[in-house]
């Protein structure tokens, strides 16, 4: 009995001292630190990154999210989501501009102003979120109700945090920025930080939603785009749509110019597949898009007639003029937009070589496709031979100074006899006698 009860109290113990040593070791254990890296324009690939970052974060229970940032702004869709999910993150998120020459604008107040903690690098800037009328102006009560949307917005974000309400709000009614430098003293910021490692060694030990951060002994996890997110992301650049756009018209006319299933044609069905699903994250001006079809028509219609010169000069005009407005939509499809265009050196260099290749290259590739075959059986196609021997219907004809095998389907054509080379079948000329031809 007694060595029963021994065992038994062994037994509690080791499942007492089980119990007390497990929070040990779970406070004993490092917590990393995530970082990931949003740069450019704002889009759905973003907010995509963002998320999965975030859920990384959490299975893995980091102690803090340092979301390092430089972008012109982006859509207003995208940057909302962001914005939801940094609110709603159980992790500690810190929102960093960075490096220097960095720029937290537009779109990027809205998500720097989300974070628990705001920090900028030197030499960075921030605001200028005022709503952008991208190619016309907005009616008044649009516009009015632009502005106080975003404001509501940004105010709110600062509000949660403690932070300078009064110029947020004003960087988006006026448009105002500020260096990181003033963004300190004002209050917009929390932190000004000449590096990563400044960064966590200023956040050690600060009060993040009632808790205080220990980054004492940490693991730094750099999180960069998967291929997915990175290849969506660069093709949302405008001049990276715009080009891909372009090239899948220079790939469609030298299709048309020597037709059958080749490598442009191919080409064209992936520049333009990747071309648009980029104009479906962008905002994009739909007129300006069907101007781009209209001019590829002209340049087929250049291409397959005899108007060359002045179909092309023709098709010029709404090429030029979509592209100068591909991303400026008659209504600004996103209060935190940045302003997006095409570069004009590139509109220029892409209009020269399709000119280039509709009027010269392609032009002679049709031409050339048109011509009699210069060499082979083919060649003697429409020449007039004389028949070696009698064709009954096979036989043999002199054309040119050699012996062909030749068959007449008409009927029997004597020796001597003038004959039409029609087709080539097999190495046997197909013939009809002159006298008959159609």
């Amino acid at each position: 009995m007694r060595t029963k009860i021994f065992l038994i109290s062994v037994f509690a113990l080791i499942i007492l001292a089980a119990g007390t040593a497990s929070p040990a070791m779970g406070q004993g254990r490092i917590q990393p630190v995530i970082v990931l890296e949003v740069e450019g324009v704002i889009n759905p690939f973003s907010a995509r990154y963002l998320d999965r970052v975030l859920d990384i974060a959490q299975r893995s229970d980091a102690s803090l999210v340092v979301i390092v940032l430089d972008t012109p702004g982006g859509l207003e869709t995208s940057m909302r989501q962001m914005v939801q999910s940094i609110l709603q993150s159980p992790v500690p998120v810190a929102v960093y501009v960075s490096p220097e020459g960095a720029r937290g604008a537009s779109a990027g107040l809205f998500i720097l102003m989300a974070g628990d903690i705001a920090a900028m690098s030197p030499a960075t800037n921030v605001g200028a979120a005022t709503p952008v009328p991208m190619g016309g102006e907005m009616d008044e009560v649009m516009s009015e109700k632009a502005l106080n949307d975003s404001a509501a917005f940004v105010r709110s974000l600062a509000e949660r945090h403690g932070r300078n309400v009064s110029w947020v709000e004003s960087s988006v009614r006026e448009s105002l920025s500020m260096t990181s430098t003033e963004a300190l003293d004002a209050n917009v910021i929390d932190i000004m930080a000449n590096d990563l490692n400044d960064l966590l060694s200023q956040v050690n030990g600060r009060e993040v939603r009632g808790v205080s951060l220990d980054l004492s002994s940490l693991t730094l996890q750099v999180e960069k785009m998967n291929w997915v997110e990175r290849f969506y992301h660069i093709i949302n650049e405008p001049n990276i749509a715009y080009m891909l756009l372009s090239l899948g018209t220079l790939f469609l006319l030298a299709e048309l110019s020597d037709p059958g299933l080749s490598a442009a044609g191919i080409g064209a069905g992936l520049c333009f597949i990747i071309g648009f699903m980029a104009l479906g994250s962008l905002p994009v001006n739909w007129a300006a898009v069907g101007m781009l079809a209209l001019s590829l028509i002209l340049f087929v219609v250049a291409l397959l007639t005899d108007t060359e010169m002045v179909v092309t000069a023709a098709g010029l005009i709404p090429f030029i003029l979509g592209s100068l407005l591909l991303f400026t939509p008659f209504r600004p499809e996103s209060p935190a937009a940045p302003e997006l265009r095409v570069s004009l050196w590139l509109i220029l260099l892409m209009a020269g070589i399709i000119v280039f290749f509709s009027l010269v290259i392609l032009r002679a590739i049709l031409k050339a496709s048109k011509r009699p075959p210069q060499s082979g059986a083919e060649s003697l196609i429409g020449i007039t031979a004389i028949t070696k021997t009698t064709l009954n219907p096979d036989g043999e004809v002199t054309i040119e100074r050699q012996t062909w095998s030749a068959t007449s389907p008409g009927g029997e054509v004597k020796e001597g006899q003038p004959v039409r080379v029609m087709s080539v079948s097999g190495v046997r000329l197909v013939v009809t006698p002159e006298d008959i031809e159609d």
